[in-house]
């Protein structure tokens, strides 16, 4: 049966021919409509792969189908695109448009595979009572995490962080994050500098098998102790990490060598988890074994000594509990770290002498669904200033952080995360001068609001009871602190 809008299309085109060709006669119009459609069968069986089958009203039936060539348009006719034509109706249902083939795709370039993302931090802190300024040799109020807790601070920058990330392979990826928010000391009579740019993260993934389950990582990137430490701080709710469980990885990363593991069924669980909008520490492998130089971050190595580290961590899901555990998930693991370190003296350079730094640490994790509860603890030795040998000694340490959180998807302020966490420490902080000791008990309460997706805002309220970290200074600091902070995601 003839396409009527193919046959009115014929006419037209022929309505469109210049004067001395309307005086064609009838025999050769139906010749040229029936070379139009032979035409269009054409192009119809290019899509389809088919040869066309049907034969034109104005062949015999015994006729064999003839492909014909078009006929020449003449150089003056105007020819106007139109939408496809579409089959003609049956039992009154439209049937579907000819498609018409896409344009081929274009070829992938390098710089398809990677993404650019990162977030900046603006902080505000106010010391609304307690011990803001005190006299030479007693303790301050003052955090080893956040140099805006004290006397006479405005706003800060905590983190400008911009990521560069891709494929350069199918089984080779490069990770690449600077900090745009450091700060250098003993610039101008020894006055501090903000806004130095400093490399935290920058290193190549080897996939050692096609579903990327095993994966070599080399170069400067987290080393794998502590749940917290491990999650960006991008991500994490508290703003920021406890002592005594960063007091073994300050900065949390190093140079060396790691490997990780993620069985398919740890990786469904996180992938559900991610989905859903959790907080989580980052696929870093269910587990990781790695050596690393352990002389601390952006620190040239000073002995022959390395630093060995082993993680695992495990997601059960508790569905299996009843109905009022549907979709709970408690993550379980723990690490240890063995290590020889050349703590800085006050006098210049490094001790002579090498300290022992071991420790072994634990972590559970109930994901807020709505409610959740996160907790770590580590214990170990490390070097510590010694007030009474005036110099370092290796001693124990302990400490960690009990933490409750709850989470509201929907709210007409928008999703919003209330926490409280307590925290406790006692030890060395090897990462200032001559090691001093930190003695911290701190309650911490705050909630995340994030009124737009790339916003996040958090405003919080902690009960500081610090020793500063320096070995100069004695006794412990105490006091209220309010903290805001502003995070923008891009």
């Amino acid at each position: 049966m003839t396409n009527p809008t193919v046959l009115f299309a014929g006419i037209g085109a022929m309505l469109l021919l210049p004067a001395p060709a309307m005086g064609q006669t009838v025999q050769e119009l139906q010749r040229q409509i029936d070379d139009l459609k032979a035409t269009i069968a054409e192009m119809k069986a290019a899509q389809t792969g088919a040869v066309p089958a049907a034969s034109s009203p104005a062949t015999t039936a015994t006729a064999p189908v003839s492909v014909r060539t078009p006929p020449a348009v003449p150089a003056q006719v105007a020819i106007t695109p139109v939408a496809p034509p579409s089959a003609p109706a049956v039992d009154g249902t439209p049937a579907a448009p000819v498609q018409v083939a896409a344009a081929p795709a274009r070829a992938e370039r390098w710089y398809d595979r990677i993404k650019v993302r990162g977030y900046t931090q603006l902080r505000l802190n106010e010391i609304i009572a307690g011990d803001r300024a005190a006299p030479d040799g007693i303790s301050r109020l003052r955090s080893v995490h956040d140099s805006g807790i004290g006397d006479d601070t405005g706003f800060t920058f905590r983190r400008i962080r911009l990521v560069l990330q891709g494929d350069v392979g199918d089984r080779i990826s490069f990770y690449l994050q600077p900090d745009f928010a450091t700060a250098v000391s003993g610039q101008s009579v020894g006055e501090r500098r903000e806004g130095f740019l400093q490399l935290r993260d920058a290193y190549v993934d080897a996939f050692l098998d096609p579903d990327k389950r095993f994966r070599l990582r080399f170069g400067q990137s987290k080393v794998p102790f502590g749940w917290e430490n491990m999650q960006s701080s991008s991500n994490r709710l508290t703003l920021d990490r406890s002592d005594g469980i960063n007091s073994a990885v300050p900065s949390e990363r190093d140079i060396g060598v790691v490997a990780y593991y993620t069985p398919d069924r740890v990786d469904a669980v996180w992938a559900r988890l991610a989905k859903d909008g959790q907080k989580l520490f980052g696929n870093y492998g269910a587990f990781g074994v790695g050596v690393f130089n352990g002389q601390g971050f952006a620190r040239g190595e000073t002995n022959d000594n390395v630093m060995t580290v082993a993680m695992a961590t495990w997601p059960f899901e508790l569905d299996a509990l009843g109905n009022g555990m549907a979709g709970q998930v408690l993550e379980i693991g723990g690490a240890a770290v063995r290590n020889r370190i050349q703590p800085e003296i006050r006098t210049g350079g490094v001790s002579p002498t090498l300290f022992a730094d071991d420790r072994i640490g634990v972590h559970a994790m109930l994901y807020p669904q709505p409610i959740g509860f996160q907790a770590e603890w580590n214990w170990g030795r490390g070097p510590e200033y010694d007030r009474d040998l005036r110099g370092i000694t290796t001693k124990p340490l302990n400490g960690g952080y009990f933490q409750a959180m709850g989470r509201i998807v929907r709210s007409p302020l928008g999703p919003f995360m209330p926490y409280a966490r307590w925290q406790h420490y006692r030890g060395g902080w090897k990462a200032a001068v001559n090691a001093p000791r930190l003695e911290t008990d701190e309650f911490e309460i705050g909630i995340e609001f994030q009124p737009v997706e790339p916003l996040e805002l958090t405003i919080a309220y902690a009960r500081m009871h610090r020793t500063e970290a320096d070995e100069r200074r004695s006794g412990r600091a105490e006091g209220d602190v309010f903290r805001t902070q502003l995070q923008l995601n891009y």
